[in-house]
């Protein structure tokens, strides 16, 4: 794959200050992309482009004017953006419907689903101007279940699902390919962002198990990404061996 000039392709990846879009910046790098590493934490992006030779570019994906923003940076670099990686997110408490916080239920719709609205409506030109594009939207498990507690975050990525698959649809005909991949326990920031900073209750989680890594998703996303113009993976779940389901799983008590 070339990585200079105007053949060089990019890759635009959100959330990339950690976890899952930190992990996937690295493994599309390593195929030769040059990846926009897009996230609010400055620092954090900034270390990862350099250490990937790629560009840093601080976005909140609720924000419409930082979404333009990022668009106008990938139109300075030499190439053609061609990946597109949705994995801005989160979750925010565990609250009942009755006890909804409605702020957590708002920021949680912004981020997962007006976030993958904004980013991937000012990028879509650009992907179908590059004759092969991909979209990965990362969703979770969670689109695809409900669970007492959890109805703020299943009905966001159930929505940030119908977006996502509604393109699926829309663009056919059209040379980009769509991927949502959605998986369970994986061990990253997720859970620490959901418990507001409590250590021990994020840990709990994952309690008793062998929780996914943020490379093991990235590294199903470098594979879609390799393959051919005409394969597209459309859904990819990924659980770790113990666990079925978002409220079912096998825990061994340490001995």
């Amino acid at each position: 794959m070339t990585t200079s000039g105007h053949d060089q392709r990019i890759a635009v990846v959100t959330g990339a200050s950690s976890g899952i879009g930190e992990a996937t910046a690295r493994v599309l790098a390593a195929q030769g992309f040059h990846v926009v590493a897009a996230a609010r934490r400055a620092d954090r992006i900034a270390a990862l482009a350099d250490e990937i030779g790629g560009t840093a570019v601080v976005t909140d994906v609720t924000d419409p004017d930082a979404v333009a923003a990022l668009a106008e940076a990938c139109d300075r670099i030499p190439g053609s953006v061609s990946v597109l990686v949705n994995n801005a997110g989160g979750a925010k408490g565990l609250a009942s419907v009755e006890q909804a916080d409605l702020e957590h239920w708002r920021w949680m719709w912004e981020t997962n689903v007006l976030g993958t609205l904004h980013v991937t409506r000012a990028l879509l030109p650009k992907l179908v101007a590059s004759g092969d594009g991909l979209v990965v939207t990362v969703t979770s498990i969670a689109a695809l279940e409900i669970y007492d507690g959890g109805a703020g975050y299943t009905s966001a990525k159930h929505a940030q699902s119908a977006l996502h698959r509604t393109l699926r649809g829309e663009l056919l005909g059209k040379p980009v390919r769509l991927t949502e991949i959605a998986p369970g326990m994986v061990d990253t920031e997720f859970s620490l962002v959901r418990f507001d900073g409590d250590r021990e209750r994020a840990d709990g989680v994952y309690h008793g198990l062998t929780p996914l890594t943020a490379t093991d998703i990235a590294e199903v996303i470098g594979f879609v990404a390799s393959r051919p113009p005409h394969v597209d993976l459309d859904q990819i779940v990924i659980r770790p061996r113990d666990q079925a389901s978002a409220t079912r799983a096998h825990r061994v008590e340490p001995r």
